[in-house]
């Protein structure tokens, strides 16, 4: 039987790991099971230029730590090494990096399952979640779009314009 200073030291691990997932916008749990210092500290690394904060946690402590935040559908999932990133501004940003790094190391890493705001996903949801691009880019991309048809139609002004002094002259 755990003595009551490991019992309270696990409760406030739970409530540390409670608020950070209530606070968070997204959420993504992986297998990292085989990657090398190497691999991991190149990840943490991407993950922390991103703003994501990651870390290996006790499988029952996240147990505990969803159920208080609200989220059902992790129980099945958290076996085996477990490691969660969270992100407190960028939807996308955990399952985009984290999908990167297990589309290159395949047999080592694994995307087990995510959250975006109370909306929870399987692997299969967390893996298309991780192909949205950036905020950034889907921006650049909007504007880009924007960008073509304004310039079609300035050069349809101009040349209306054009075709008018002409006339006149």
């Amino acid at each position: 039987m755990p003595s009551e200073k490991v019992l309270e030291a696990k409760k406030a691990k739970v409530e540390q790991l409670t608020e950070l997932i209530k606070s968070s916008v997204s959420g993504v749990l992986v297998d990292y099971k085989g990657i090398t210092v190497e691999e991991d500290t190149n990840l943490r690394r991407a993950l922390r230029e991103a703003n994501v904060q990651y870390s290996v946690e006790k499988n029952s402590l996240l147990q505990f730590a969803f159920k208080n935040a609200g989220y059902e559908g992790f129980d099945d999932i958290l076996k085996g090494s477990t490691a969660i990133a969270v992100s407190m501004d960028d939807q996308t940003a955990p399952a985009r990096i984290l999908g990167e790094f297990a589309k290159k190391n395949e047999n080592k890493f694994f995307l087990k399952a995510g959250y975006i705001g109370n909306e929870v996903y399987d692997e299969a949801g967390v893996n298309a979640l991780s192909k949205i691009p950036s905020r950034e880019i889907l921006l650049s991309q909007l504007v880009g779009s924007l960008q073509g048809p304004m310039q079609k139609l300035a050069a349809t002004i101009q040349a209306v314009i054009d075709s008018k002094s002409e006339e006149v002259a």
